[in-house]
């Protein structure tokens, strides 16, 4: 049952990511896991749950994701935007999962995006943390202006070169991190 479950997820991951949630059906997401459709609805008993696991687990990534890269205080932050850079101009990058799950989920009553806020609220809970580590002297409100410019990296990945990209980052980091308070 468990592998079930997993090829599910695993084919609705890739089917949201690279074409959207309201444009991928049940039926393909059944047909592509090569699952029945009792099994499908015994893991997920609608397409918002299924939604909903995807990018928890997103979340989930994430949250072990970024903690481990090295480096404490200002240099993790460092290594974590230039992380986010080379993510976002790599190959088959299509925005971030929750920029684009809120885009397609305007209701912010809506369960994904409760997901896609506690996601912001743990990544600007994160940035506060390595600048208090760093000895920033405005750490809350400079983490969501880290927050703003994860946004803008997302962005720019598909839009501007790598070197663009990293380079702007970066300097953008390093602004706000030198900024008096």
């Amino acid at each position: 049952m468990k592998d079930a479950r997993r090829r599910i997820l695993d084919t609705a991951t890739r089917l949201f990511y690279t074409e959207g949630v309201h444009t991928v059906g049940i039926d393909r997401i059944i047909a592509e896991a090569g699952v029945a459709k009792a099994t499908f609805y015994h893991h997920f008993k609608a397409k918002d749950l299924l939604v909903c696991a995807y990018l928890t687990e997103q979340y989930d990534l994430q949250r072990i994701a970024l903690p481990a890269l090295p480096g404490e205080g200002r240099a993790k932050l460092e290594t974590v935007f230039a992380r986010l850079a080379e993510l976002g101009t790599g190959p088959g990058f299509r925005g971030c999962p929750f920029l684009n799950a809120a885009a397609e989920f305007a209701d912010p009553a809506h369960p994904v995006r409760a997901i896609v806020d506690d996601y912001r609220v743990w990544f600007t809970g994160f940035m506060s943390g390595l600048l208090t580590e760093a000895g920033h002297p405005s750490p809350e409100p400079t983490a969501h202006q880290l927050l703003l410019l994860r946004d803008g990296v997302a962005v720019s990945g598909a839009l501007d070169t790598p070197e663009q990209v990293r380079a702007s980052a970066l300097a953008s980091l390093r602004s706000l991190l030198d900024a008096p308070a």
